[in-house]
């Protein structure tokens, strides 16, 4: 009775445990690891359907997994720097385990891993766009004038008109998208958020964060860029307007520039139609000249 016990006990426990599978999700990074002996896997469609069976039993036995983006090149450099012999799965397991704490990383959800990978790949993005303009704005330095930390002025003043410009947004779900000209390739952060019954305004923290990155860099670099709102909201008119940078502050676009940016093809030039029910407009004023090209008189950069 003793050892039955135990053995529920610790099917219980198992529920409790939490589990990270590190996936190689595209065919390029599959053949590389199978250069390991220890990796037994030869095809990659084979292996895609496993890992889903293995997702929905954990599921079925209530067991939370997170799936984890492995990277062949980035596990490779991780044995050389800590000593593992990287042919054994227990150095993966390390590697996996270091991913679940610092790498991109999606909840299973009972989704299909045909949804989960894009997920997968676009938070991987977004933490690399993240660490990039991050660190660029740590190297910008300090003011020559005012001896200002230039990348710190910078977050603040993003993270500020991020906050008025969703203060002055319609009520209902705003996206908002914000596109800086960096070298060697432009970059991109995304907002989703939701207002309250009450007028509170929801978002994820960590979104806004990445978002007031990217726009602090392109304030702080003085780069070409922009921002586009969407607002939406039920038994209204969606409505779209946008920014671009402009020095240390923003100026309003046209609603005519609106609707050029958003009936174009981005990759061949050719015009699109234009959505029904969507209102193309001019942003609403962001208070204190920050929404027309200004900037606040406290806050200058120099």
């Amino acid at each position: 009775m003793a050892h039955t016990g135990h053995q529920s006990m610790r099917r219980v426990l198992r529920r409790e445990i939490a589990g990270t599978i590190g996936l190689l999700a595209d065919e390029h990074d599959f053949t590389a690891m199978r250069r390991y002996r220890s990796f037994t896997f030869d095809d990659h469609t084979t292996y895609l359907d496993q890992v889903e069976a293995l997702l929905r039993t954990r599921a079925e036995q209530g067991t939370h997994t997170t799936v984890a983006l492995f990277d062949p090149e980035e596990y490779a450099e991780f044995c050389t720097e800590t000593g593992l012999e990287p042919d054994i799965p227990s150095s993966r397991t390390r590697f996996t385990a270091e991913l679940a704490a610092t790498g991109a990383a999606v909840p299973y959800e009972g989704q299909p891993l045909t949804e989960l990978v894009p997920e997968l790949i676009d938070e991987a993005v977004r933490k690399a766009t993240w660490e990039y303009a991050t660190t660029l704005l740590a190297q910008i330095g300090t003011c020559a004038c005012c001896g200002e930390d230039i990348g710190r002025t910078s977050f603040a003043r993003a993270t500020d008109l991020l906050t008025r410009i969703l203060d002055t947004a319609a009520p209902g779900e705003r996206h908002l998208v914000c596109s800086v000209s960096s070298k060697p390739q432009a970059l991109v952060a995304v907002i989703r958020a939701e207002q309250d019954p009450d007028g509170a305004t929801r978002l994820d923290e960590t979104e806004a964060l990445e978002f007031a990155t990217v726009l602090a860099l392109g304030i702080a670099t003085r780069s070409p860029g922009g921002l586009v709102m969407r607002t939406s909201a039920p038994d209204t008119t969606d409505r779209v307007y946008g920014w671009r940078l402009r020095g240390d502050g923003l100026e309003p676009l046209t609603a005519g520039e609106v609707f050029d940016a958003y009936c174009t093809d981005v990759i061949s030039g050719d015009l699109v139609s234009p959505e029904s029910g969507v209102d193309y407009c001019t942003p609403p004023d962001l208070g204190d000249g920050l929404g027309h090209g200004g900037t606040a008189s406290d806050g200058r950069l120099h």
